[in-house]
């Protein structure tokens, strides 16, 4: 169940995002794990429910440029993926929200989604986790990564 979403700042940029949580005896926050176009890039979290903890970090979100129709794929740690995930969709400026995506309980995995089928060339997908409102007051994961669609036939930087 997606509970409430909060707007949290991030070295200028409005990120709304959903809450969830796993309250874990993690040390640290885990990152998530995009690739697309066979390359791999780890995102960290801007907020973490850690071991009751709720945390917010001072992170920028990665820019990945792409080709159109490049297939997306987002893992995300066990954990996660035992409390649920989902996948919203923002405009470039992570501050208007265009889209959700559901993503299965318990699954660490989702490829649904290529660089195409979101309308504006540039976005954000925020990965975010499924709310405990009983653990860090509703707050958790949230892991941001931006896009930006080359025109066709444009080279894409590797």
């Amino acid at each position: 169940m997606r509970t409430a979403t909060a707007l949290a700042l991030l070295g200028g940029l409005a990120v709304l995002t959903g809450c969830g949580g796993a309250g874990s005896a993690e040390s640290t926050a885990p990152p998530v794990t995009v690739r697309a176009g066979g390359d791999e890039t780890e995102v960290d979290p801007t907020q973490y429910c850690l071991s009751g903890e709720g945390q917010r970090y001072q992170v920028t979100p990665p820019i990945i440029e792409v080709a159109p129709d490049t297939p997306i794929e987002l893992r995300v740690p066990e954990s996660v993926a035992e409390a649920g995930w989902g996948v919203q969709v923002f405009d470039e400026q992570l501050q208007e929200k265009i889209g959700d995506v559901d993503v299965d309980r318990g699954a660490a995995e989702f490829d649904g989604i290529t660089s195409s089928d979101v309308v504006p060339p540039t976005f954000y997908l925020v990965v975010v986790e499924d709310a405990d409102t009983e653990e860090c007051s509703g707050l958790a994961g949230a892991w941001p990564v931006g896009f930006i669609r080359a025109p066709t036939g444009a080279p894409t930087t590797p």
